[in-house]
């Protein structure tokens, strides 16, 4: 009751100040809290005045990060922004989807950096497109934006993402939106269905002494499970059997199950500059400021009847239904001192109340499994901020003070800014903290998928090195090592036995990265390029060694300039591994070393235009899948995308 109240008093102030009535708009960064990066923005001489109204530039629709940090709206059309079409909104350049758009995606190369103090929630195979705090962007915008993005999906159904914003006043913003995707798909029971509605809101004093910024988010996200093709039906598809050239045809291992995550957040952040000094010689603010954070999410995996081939034995014969619950709430105090010559330093304490687990008690052979996992946590932690000539130095840190979980971290970055060009950094990041909800204790129908453990922290140390030139090449290096690393896999002496499992030596694991566009003409060849091991620990960290992207294109302006079209073919492969497989009922991936799949090329052939502040996206996925063989997997028992005519849009209004 007392978190609730608290809740209600936060949302209310909120609803206070943005009730006030301002003046017309016109531009204002007094008191703002954030830096300009133009590297992601529009350039001003390619479209300088936006539509009915002559002052609004494309410069000051401005898009705030989690971080701070500030972009501009982007209306150009460009090979990343091709990348960057998809569900997920991102280049997933590290990520394998499964046949439907909306399900899981199998990881090829993973980053273990983390700020993160506490253990998150399982089902992680589910969580590629479930929108988290530091995903969630502020605006502030001098007329009202839309942007519509469309997508088709396979078979029956589309995507699409609506998104609007506005500044009620110079001082007030908020934006709406929601992206809703629903799919049919080629295999049977398969569909996907998935809602994330999103609300943000940001507000500052004409004097910017006092600002705040709010969200909401609710998100839906269900996927029908099938568990796959049968093992005896793989040879059907490697030999490109006529009969099964239409996906429908294969059985899948069940047909009557159902797994959903839904969640929702309310989130607060807001700051008062006590101290508010700026000219042109002298700047120093001091502040104090407060988050205050609840959300709740739950995953839920139910099925008709038990599936015993592959699952093993069942408490129930009938209507399985698996119901797993996270409540979460965060209150932070801080306070932020600034100065032009000392940087930006930064101290919080934080409190954070957990209530993880199920409804029931369970007890198998003897042994009692609780159903809670309950408990408090406080928290500091402090960062630095500061800009040395051309050196930008920052770092973090954290750690839990007392409660139930042990915690901490630490995270470094210098940057060096050579010319407008070139950038260099070294980079460190060090972690520990407690495994995920669903390592320590978790519970199911099925009798094997009961178990309540005790694991060590998960140790974390990351070293970087990142080289970024627009007219070289960009290079990113670094060198990973875990200690206590969690995973799942299946024991040797029973195969439907599926268990959380803690590795007790060493994993090293390193990653190099190239990225380099050659230009020659009115085409270019866009290339990245990674290579990676796992030195020790490979039998419970599979990675492919070699994962490539390369894309030719044509790129030209039509119709007096009216046109502006990009075509060209993309190419992408990886090495054979040992592929993790998924899991249904946890909505995990686990390890597995008996099947490699993977040594496939992928080719797509595309038409990419813009029409004024319209981009269209035409694509033949994957064209090359009837004649270069059938031997492509996003997990041993799951077939990747055939063969797809796929296209769509994002369209930007300025008013």
């Amino acid at each position: 009751m007392n978190r609730i109240v608290l809740l209600l008093i936060s949302f209310f102030v909120v609803g206070v100040l943005t009730a006030q009535v301002n003046p017309p708009l016109k531009q204002s960064n007094e008191g703002a809290r954030f830096s300009i990066q133009e590297n992601d923005s529009l350039n001003k001489n390619d479209s300088n005045k936006i539509s009915k109204n002559d002052k609004a530039t494309i410069d000051l629709y401005k898009i705030i990060s989690f971080e701070n940090d500030t972009t501009f709206v982007d209306t150009t059309l460009t090979i990343n922004k091709d990348y960057k079409f998809n569900y997920l909104r991102k280049d997933n350049f590290n990520l394998l989807p499964f046949p439907n758009i909306g399900q899981t995606y199998n990881i090829l190369s993973y980053d273990f950096t983390s700020k993160s103090l506490m253990p998150v929630f399982g089902a992680r195979a589910r969580h590629f497109n479930f929108i988290e705090v530091e995903d969630v962007n502020y605006y502030y915008v001098p007329t009202p934006l839309t942007e519509l993005m469309f997508k088709t999906a396979f078979e029956q159904g589309q995507l699409l993402d609506a998104f609007f914003t506005v500044n009620t006043t110079p001082q007030f913003n908020f934006s709406v939106a929601y992206k809703g995707l629903r799919s049919l798909g080629k295999y049977q029971h398969s569909i996907t269905s998935t809602g994330n509605f999103r609300f943000t809101a940001n507000y500052k004093t004409k004097n910017g002494r006092y600002n705040v910024r709010a969200h909401s988010v609710i998100q839906d996200l269900m996927n029908e499970e099938n568990g796959g093709i049968l093992d005896k039906d793989l040879d059907e598809f490697e030999t490109g059997n006529p009969r099964f050239i239409d996906r429908s045809v294969f059985d899948p291992a069940f047909e009557d199950a159902e797994s959903v995550l839904k969640g929702k957040r309310f989130h607060v952040d807001h700051y008062y500059n006590l101290i508010q000094q700026q000219d042109s010689v002298s700047h120093n603010i001091l502040s104090i400021g407060n988050v205050v954070s609840y959300e709740s999410k739950y995953y839920q995996y139910e099925q008709t009847s038990p599936y015993i081939d592959y699952f093993d034995d069942a408490f129930t014969s009938s209507n399985l239904n698996d119901k797993t619950t996270l409540e979460n709430v965060y209150i932070e105090a801080n306070t932020t001192y600034r100065n032009n010559i000392i940087g930006e330093l930064k101290f919080n304490v934080g409190y954070n109340q957990y209530n993880y687990g199920y409804n029931k008690l369970v007890s198998i052979n003897g042994n009692d499994i609780s159903n809670r996992l309950k408990g408090n946590v406080v928290s500091v932690g402090g960062s630095y901020k500061n800009t040395i000539g051309k050196l930008l130095v920052q770092g973090d840190f954290g750690f839990n003070l007392s409660g139930d979980f042990d915690g901490n971290y630490l995270n470094g970055k210098a940057t060096y800014k050579v010319n407008n060009n070139t950038d260099v950094s070294a980079r460190i990041n060090i972690n520990s903290k407690a495994p995920n909800y669903n390592y320590l204790l978790y519970q199911s129908d099925y009798i094997n998928y009961n178990w309540q453990n005790t694991f060590d922290n998960i140790q974390t140390k990351q070293l970087g090195f990142d080289f970024s030139s627009n007219k070289l090449i960009n290079f990113n290096v670094d060198y990973t090592t875990i200690n206590n690393y969690t995973y799942f896999d299946k024991t040797n002496d029973d195969p439907s036995l599926l268990k959380p499992n803690q590795y007790s030596g060493t994993v090293n694991y390193f990653r190099a990265r190239i990225g380099k566009e050659i230009k020659f003409g009115k085409f270019a060849l866009n290339n990245t390029i990674l290579y990676q091991k796992a030195i020790d620990g490979d039998d419970v960290l599979n990675v492919p060694t070699f994962v490539t992207r390369n894309t030719l294109y044509y790129s030209s302006h039509f119709f007096d300039k009216a046109l502006f079209l990009q075509t060209g073919i993309n190419f992408s492969y990886f090495s054979k591994y040992n592929m993790n497989a998924y899991d249904p009922v946890l909505a995990e991936f686990y390890v597995q070393n008996e099947t490699q799949r993977g040594a496939f090329p992928r080719l797509d052939f595309f038409i990419n235009a813009k029409v004024k502040q319209t981009r269209i996206f035409f694509k033949l996925e994957h064209f090359n899948s009837p004649f270069t063989g059938y031997n492509y997997y996003s997990s041993p028992n799951t077939i990747y995308p055939d063969f797809a005519l796929r296209f769509g849009l994002v369209w930007n209004f300025f008013m």
